[in-house]
């Protein structure tokens, strides 16, 4: 156990608040609302951007943006692991005292984040037929989905670096600031949805292309407020003066984060292929189905927010933990969260087996097929959330230290190698149920591997910085 001076931590009007103080139950779950608010806001501009979509232009147009959607969260995995391991390193940089390490991975990171995003923008707009080709959109839906995606392309170089923005701030201890920007840009998307999808006024009915373009806008608009209110109250992490020779990589430290951040992003790219092959055999069985699961998901996507956001606040708590060699608050932070993630997780499922009928019908017209579809999908799956949960929980502590492979191995292994097949092998027996039952499967596959290694695994001999960064990087 560490005696660190609290004089040192940093300060909370200045981008952070110290979180190796304090009752532990109480400081992970203050910490966590904001980022459960922050994906509630995230989660509720999706559903009502659904809702404008599917209420103004229809099936097609909605299955058309779940698709494509889905292409933006494979896009996100690419880096995602990235903006994670930056996270943690300033995490872990603050639970040591050192904000001039904590800098450093702001510079190196945005760069990064900015430079990767151009790259992907660039391809990915040329070749959108393509990736919907390798997706196998229903044709239907086709010309709908090529059109807002290749505007979600154009918009991309914004989304990451408004999700970097986020993530380093949170790993300062600062949950509060990406909450109120996830806000405005939510408000944003919203209400710019309906105008430029049907045209007010001077503005042109730009039809699906006006739903991505409004996230475009709200993006750009959200990243110059942020970076306003970030310079304007002096947060340490911001880079002026000399530090802003810092935005030029430093090799050992991008290498040490991409060395970290790159099985994270192969987890989520494990997710994510493995979600493109679930939604390919969806699409197998007609738009029916597949506006089905695009509606469903959206409410699944509720589901995962508290486990999602109880993850990350355990991640940030516990690298800071680690870097102040408290390890007792590390377990505490464990238990804590499992218990919230049960608990919040768990009303969440009954709340919408109560409602999910009603909650549907928000998302695609009534008397729909669909809707029944819906239904049935979600009184099989909804439940495996809280396995889920306690899976993401334990994932964000012993990646805390560095440990990112063992995760990646649990993901393959529950979700390539035993959610796929199973699906595959009682699709003709089953039919689509054979798909709902295989997500079950991969929860409690997962739940069970990653208890074993967070009991039994070595993920507390793991080391996130190299050695020599830490002592270059102090004054």
């Amino acid at each position: 156990m560490s005696d660190v001076a609290p004089a040192e931590a940093v300060h909370p009007r200045r981008g952070g608040t110290d979180l190796t103080q304090g009752p532990v139950g109480r400081t992970l779950l203050m910490f966590s609302l904001p980022i459960l608010g922050t994906n509630v806001v995230q989660a509720m501009s999706g559903s009502i951007n659904a809702i404008w979509v599917g209420q103004l232009l229809g099936e097609r147009a909605l299955t058309a943006t779940a698709n494509a959607n889905l292409v933006l969260f494979i896009l996100m995995a690419v880096v995602i692991g990235v903006g994670v391991a930056a996270t943690i390193l300033v995490g872990q940089s603050i639970g040591m005292r050192n904000p001039d390490l904590a800098r450093r991975v702001v510079g190196t990171g945005a760069t990064f984040f900015l430079g990767i995003a151009a790259i992907l923008a660039l391809v990915g707009y040329a070749l959108t037929p393509t990736i919907l080709d390798w997706m196998g959109t229903p044709q239907d839906a086709r010309p709908l989905a090529e059109a807002y995606l290749r505007i979600l392309f154009v918009a991309l170089p914004f989304i990451y670096f408004l999700t970097f923005l986020g993530m380093v701030l949170r790993g300062a201890g600062d949950s509060r600031t990406p909450f109120l920007f996830m806000i405005l840009s939510a408000v944003l998307d919203a209400g710019l949805n309906p105008l430029l999808i049907i045209g007010l006024g001077p503005l042109p009915a730009m039809g699906i292309a006006g739903s991505a373009m409004a996230t475009l806008i709200s993006q750009v608009v959200t990243i110059a407020a942020m970076l306003i209110w970030v310079y304007a109250r002096k947060y340490d992490l911001r880079l002026t003066g000399a530090n802003l020779a810092y935005l030029k990589p430093d090799w050992s430290l991008l290498q040490s984060l991409i060395g970290k951040g790159a099985p994270m992003g192969l987890q989520m790219l494990v997710i994510s292929g493995s979600a493109v092959v679930v939604l390919s055999l969806v699409n197998s069985f007609g738009t029916a189905t597949s506006a089905a699961f695009g509606a469903i998901s959206q409410l699944w996507a509720y589901l995962q927010m508290p486990a999602m956001a109880v993850g990350a606040a355990c991640s940030t708590m516990a690298a800071q933990n680690v870097g102040a060699g408290r390890w007792d608050r590390v377990d505490g932070t464990a238990r804590a969260g499992i218990w919230l993630n049960v608990g919040m997780t768990g009303a969440l499922v009954a709340a919408l087996y109560l409602a999910d009928r009603a909650l549907l019908g928000l998302f695609l017209p009534s008397g729909s097929l669909s809707i029944d579809i819906a239904v049935h999908i979600n009184r099989i799956v909804s439940w495996g959330f809280i396995p889920f949960g306690v899976m993401i929980v334990l994932f964000g502590i012993v990646r805390s230290t560095g440990a990112v492979m063992p995760p990646l191995i649990i993901l393959f292994i529950s979700l390539a190698a035993i959610r796929l097949p199973f699906a595959e092998l009682l699709l003709d027996s089953w039919g689509a149920d054979a798909i709902w039952w295989s997500l079950i499967v991969g929860f409690v596959v997962s739940m069970i591997l990653t208890l074993g290694y967070h009991r039994f695994g070595g993920w507390r001999q793991a080391r996130m910085i190299a050695p020599g960064i830490e002592a270059s990087a102090r004054p």
